[in-house]
């Protein structure tokens, strides 16, 4: 890999036995990058080099976890979850995916991508805060043990209500897009309380579609009316059993429900901080539930839906819903870039942006878009390793990526046509000439 991890004095968090062991993390994982290049010989030093790396990693966050200790760092709580989740979930299923592909290289560099950016994430977010120059994004979540019991109750109400088996997939789940979404906002409070929880539900629309809409006899493969109305009311009991079983909210009453766009959910996730954030992979798709409170969003979210108005609300959110056009992700590690590009194709293109090359994998996986502009140059995992994951997975491998640079020396533009993207733009080109193309690649698609 060309652009391995290089560590910067600005990822230092001003504790010397962290930014240590931090330093000697990003070491490990530079060498098992170069070992997985090396063939069978190769292939199985990083075998061995990556137990050592996960059992370094435990032994990090344990003496971590003890300096938060001894600090009497107030967010030990949140901290500790957060390496849980990490070590329980994210590291074991990762490792499940490299023995099923025989440490192949493309497995390798995928399982170091993934950590790589964690650990940079992590340390940039979640470990600035110990020392205070930053604030926890999870904080606030819910404490385990009642998130546990939520987790049980959820899986076990998806089972009775959807027959549906599940899985948890992420405790601290951002506000990725997957798939085709229904975004079902739920806000519950009791009179003379300004108290509020905000429960959204996020379901892939094929898990409406072949559950309820199975249980309706519906033909159709997408969502009208009738089935969002049907999804409504039964989202509704759902969410009303699973607070059966927690009596500090089952006093709350429903005031206002919602149906949002993937835009205003998002924006939850940029203004907010959840209680609860819950990830699940199931037998149909992707389902998410999300709790935040105890205050409204500021300034409301979506119309309320009401007995005058739901069905003119629900017709104006199917045309809203589907007048996105195609899916294109942006991959930029400037936010100057990815809005500025969201901006210009927002109109006529259902636009998505993620910061980094291990995002892009991940946002790819849950909602394959149609187009990917992607930053050539980026740390980590750059456009390179993210084109190559993508050929090398048959359910991608037809993803059309054009490249984003900003070099056009001879050198440079012979590297980036040698991977055979499907196009190339120059960062600095005008906004009006980076529309044309985007709407000249996609009308030769629809040409053929």
């Amino acid at each position: 890999m060309e652009n391995q991890l290089v560590w910067k004095d600005e990822f230092n968090i001003g504790v010397e036995e962290i930014d240590r062991e931090h330093q000697r993390l990003c070491s490990v994982i530079n060498k098992l990058f170069s070992l997985g290049k090396e063939g069978e010989k190769g292939r199985r030093a990083c075998e061995e080099g990556i137990k050592y790396f996960y059992e370094h990693t435990l032994k990090h966050f344990a003496d971590e976890e003890k300096y938060m200790e001894l600090i009497h760092y107030e967010n030990l709580r949140v901290h500790r979850r957060i390496h849980r989740d990490f070590r329980d979930n994210t590291l074991p299923s990762l490792e499940s995916e490299l023995k099923a592909a025989d440490y192949s290289p493309e497995a390798v560099e995928h399982f170091l991508a993934v950590c790589a950016g964690w650990l940079l994430g992590h340390t940039l977010t979640e470990d600035r805060a110990i020392t205070g120059e930053e604030i926890s994004k999870w904080e606030d979540l819910l404490p385990e043990e009642e998130l546990e019991s939520m987790k049980k109750v959820i899986q076990k109400l998806l089972r009775q209500m959807f027959q549906l088996n599940s899985k948890v997939v992420s405790d601290t789940y951002g506000g990725e897009r997957f798939g085709n979404g229904i975004y079902y906002r739920l806000v519950y409070g009791r009179e003379r309380d300004a108290k509020k929880w905000e429960i959204i539900l996020v379901f892939e629309e094929k898990i409406l579609i072949n559950t309820v809409g199975r249980l309706m006899g519906v033909k159709s493969d997408k969502m009208d009316v009738m089935l969002i109305n049907a999804a409504r009311y039964t989202a509704g009991q759902f969410v009303s059993h699973v607070m059966e079983h927690f009596p500090s909210i089952l006093s709350y009453e429903m005031q206002e429900e919602n149906l949002l766009t993937y835009d205003e959910f998002r924006a939850v996730f940029d203004t907010k901080k959840p209680q609860i954030s819950l990830l699940f992979n199931t037998d149909e798709g992707y389902f998410s539930y999300c709790v935040i409170a105890p205050h409204l969003l500021v300034g409301g979210i979506g119309t309320p839906l009401g007995v005058n108005n739901e069905v003119t609300e629900i017709q104006r959110y199917l045309k809203e819903k589907d007048k996105g056009g195609p899916k294109v992700l942006v991959v930029d590690d400037s936010m100057t870039i990815r809005e500025g590009i969201k901006r210009l194709l927002g109109n006529d293109y259902e636009v998505s942006t993620v910061q980094s090359g291990v995002s892009a994998i991940r946002a790819i996986t849950l909602d394959k878009p149609d187009l990917v502009l992607l930053d050539y140059e980026m740390p980590v995992c750059d456009g390179r390793h993210v084109l190559e994951m993508l050929r090398s997975e048959k359910e991608f491998s037809d993803v059309p990526v054009i490249f984003l640079t900003s070099k056009d020396d001879p050198e440079s533009v012979k590297k980036v046509l040698e991977l055979k993207p499907d196009g190339y733009l120059l960062k600095y080109l005008k906004p009006a000439e980076i529309r044309k193309r985007v709407d000249v690649f996609f009308e030769k698609r629809k040409n053929g």
